[in-house]
């Protein structure tokens, strides 16, 4: 299995691979505005609870699949890799 999405922020940014950030410290760290990663954030929510069928058996709530999509959306901006979610937020979301 690969690294989760926490695990490649972290390490792109020089962190022990499980170490947990809140929004305000990954939009810190990734200079993507806070208020960018909290619509991430609601819409991972929002994902959660309207297709559950998408959700991965491991994922135990709706907040933890959430801060997966916040970890994942800024990991891929700051590492270029290509976003498959959000694509409209980024526009908008560097600081």
């Amino acid at each position: 299995m690969g690294l989760t999405h926490k695990q490649g922020f972290n390490m792109l940014h020089g962190y022990p691979k499980d170490h947990a950030h809140s929004l305000a410290e990954i939009a810190k760290i990734s200079k993507i505005k806070i208020g960018i990663l909290r619509k991430v954030y609601a819409r991972g929510v929002g994902a959660y609870n309207t297709n559950p069928s998408s959700v991965r058996p491991n994922v135990t709530s709706p907040e933890q699949w959430a801060q997966a999509r916040v970890y994942s959306f800024a990991h891929k901006v700051n590492s270029g890799l290509p976003l498959n979610h959000d694509i409209d937020l980024i526009k908008t979301g560097r600081s």
